[in-house]
């Protein structure tokens, strides 16, 4: 049964347990969604995840194989699964047709966001005729209703906010008050900042579940083109067990799953209300993290 992600959020509460959520993306090649649909999301379900999300590709580039993504999964697996939706390169009326469209294919759960500039751009620049910030279409979807609305929290900062955490922690807010349901971080290495993140958003009330995103390292040089990325900083000792690790793909992955394991106890200790995982359309390392920490029924 498809459901609101708020209300699963409800119910693992209530049960005394966290939710567990995987990311996937939409692949560029026939071959690569053919392994992302036939394998890796029937080994994740051997976990039992509460729910998934499909990403939206830079300037929507994916939106028609995001919806399609979103819908197969579904209606073959009974999944819960959330869209991502961003205002690039979208007027509010091309983004009134996808809601219409993600409605009518039984999608309701959406990810606001703003987005990142497509590859050719230097630096974001708002459509004419639609959203220059994550907030308008949150409110926007509210408006519309029949939605439950997601939205991203960055414990460091936005890469692109110059004035700092705790000027984009208000933004946050912004989104949150204009109908954002619940938050899921990007992704982040060092629990100090998502609990600083966290205590922030809990001295100003804030009280949607707030769920860190985790990463599982599976490669030292892709893992630091992330953090570059995205503005996310890397531990000191993280970084020199990554430059230690060099090239071999297979112990980082190895490393990655026992720092995410012990990074996520810590979270789980805190009484974080879920994990989200960046699966990278694999899921050895998610299955690892999850079985080790225990959350398979």
């Amino acid at each position: 049964m498809i459901q609101l992600i708020h209300e699963i959020h409800e119910s693992c509460r209530a049960a005394g347990r966290p939710a567990v959520s995987f990311e996937f993306f939409p692949p560029k090649t026939s071959e690569g969604e053919k392994n992302l649909l036939e394998k890796t999301i029937p080994a994740l379900l051997e976990l039992k995840p509460d729910y998934c999300s499909v990403t939206y590709g830079a300037g929507g580039t994916t939106r028609e194989k995001t919806i399609g993504i979103v819908d197969r999964i579904q209606r073959e697996h009974g999944l819960t699964t959330m869209m991502h939706l961003t205002c690039v390169n979208s007027t509010k009326d091309e983004l009134a047709s996808v809601l219409a469209e993600a409605k009518v294919r039984g999608i309701r759960n959406i990810l606001a966001l703003r987005g990142d500039p497509p590859p050719d751009a230097a630096e974001w620049q708002a459509t004419e005729g639609g959203f220059t910030y994550s907030s308008q279409l949150v409110e926007f979807i509210k408006q519309l209703g029949g939605f439950c609305i997601g939205t991203a929290g960055f414990p460091e900062g936005h890469i692109a906010q110059r004035g700092g955490r705790a000027v984009d922690w208000g933004f946050l807010r912004e989104k949150i008050a204009a109908g954002a349901d619940f938050v899921i971080t990007q992704l982040f290495f060092d629990n100090v900042d998502f609990f600083s993140f966290h205590d922030y958003l809990s001295i100003h009330e804030v009280k949607v579940p707030i769920i860190p995103g985790v990463l599982p390292v599976s490669s030292a040089k892709q893992t630091k083109k992330f953090t570059e990325m995205c503005g996310a900083r890397l531990p000191e000792g993280l970084l020199k067990r990554l430059n230690e690790i060099g090239d071999d793909d297979e112990g980082a992955a190895k490393f990655g799953i026992q720092y995410a394991t012990d990074q996520c106890r810590v979270l789980l200790k805190a009484g974080v209300p879920g994990l989200h995982f960046y699966t990278l359309n694999k899921a050895a390392s998610t299955t690892a993290i999850v079985r080790n920490l225990g959350l398979v029924s």
